[in-house]
């Protein structure tokens, strides 16, 4: 067994090889979202402009004894307004990743996929938790299970397309994604595993391109070996999965939530989709989790500035 935040730990040491990103953190008003930031910052993870009431966050930098007199500071008078700037910061260029701070994660992203906002893209908006699971040899990411309630087939294109990007820019070429249902064999009353067949005939026909699918399985033989080989499921994904994509939101929470509480994980979480990566926190979030979501962010930002060179290249 691996020891715990392991593969976090390796993630941060990654990510701080590079340049502080300039990251837009919407209402940083509370202790916890505050000194996340600033040890993000500290780390050089990320270089924070906190946005929101200034009287406000000063007040909790003295309370908590926190230092944030180097940091650029953006006032705006409420949360809502706090989201506006941010998001405005980042469709301006002058950050290149937003931070949730003490604000509702609804008024972050509604400020996000205003049309005006210019933050939108063709990609549907999704959340992946990348899991540190310390029984496992290896960090996965499951999707989605934050923000796509109910998704389409045709939505869960972008979101397993959404999670191969993350993959990608984590470092795993070709990422084994395992499309999750309550089993392994295709069944028309069950529309999960008629949606998983879809998705898997899809990648093989280029329309998500990047990764190798099979679907459906179900959770046990996607991330154990033994499962699959007691089962006699021949399949390179079997076993191996780095991504799970989850039938809806209920269930990706509910997964997401047991490993963390019932086996000691750590979920760090990001939102994709959007023209910026978007860090979202919990206030039950442990230090290294906040980290790691930024660690993740800030590799996520580097590898969409490398497409982009390419892109003008």
């Amino acid at each position: 067994m691996e020891a715990k935040h392991e593969k976090y730990k390796r993630l941060l040491a990654r990510s701080q090889t590079l340049p502080p990103v300039p990251t837009a953190v919407a209402h940083p008003c509370d202790e916890s979202s505050l000194k996340g930031a600033v040890e993000a910052a500290q780390l050089r993870l990320i270089a924070p402009i906190l946005v929101g009431p200034t009287a406000r966050i000063e007040a909790v930098a003295k309370q908590f004894d926190i230092d944030i007199s180097r940091f650029e500071k953006v006032d705006a008078p409420h949360s809502h307004a706090s989201a506006e700037a941010a998001v405005g910061l980042a469709s301006a260029g002058k950050a290149e990743m937003l931070m949730k701070g003490s604000l509702h994660t609804d008024e972050l992203m509604g400020a996000v996929v205003r049309k005006e906002a210019g933050l939108r893209t063709v990609r549907r908006i999704s959340h992946c938790f990348i899991m540190d699971v310390p029984a496992l040899d290896r960090a996965f990411i499951i999707t989605d299970a934050a923000v796509n309630i109910f998704p389409t087939l045709e939505e869960k294109v972008d979101i397993v397309q959404n999670a191969i990007d993350l993959a990608a820019a984590l470092g795993i070429k070709q990422p084994k994604v395992a499309i999750l249902s309550a089993m392994e064999t295709v069944n028309p009353k069950v529309q999960s595993t008629l949606e998983a067949a879809a998705l898997c005939k899809m990648a093989d026909r280029g329309q998500i391109a990047g990764g190798l699918l099979d679907g459906p399985l179900a959770l046990d033989n996607a991330i154990s070996l033994t499962a699959a080989q007691i089962k006699k499921i021949e399949s390179p994904v079997a076993g191996k999965a780095d991504i799970l994509v989850v039938p809806d939101l209920e269930a990706g929470n509910m997964l997401a939530k047991s490993l963390s509480f019932m086996a000691e994980a750590d979920a760090a979480g990001i939102v994709l989709g959007a023209r910026v990566p978007i860090i979202l926190t919990s206030r039950a979030d442990s230090v290294m989790t906040r980290l790691a979501s930024c660690a993740v962010a800030a590799l996520v930002a580097k590898a969409r500035r490398e497409a982009a060179s390419k892109a003008i290249a």
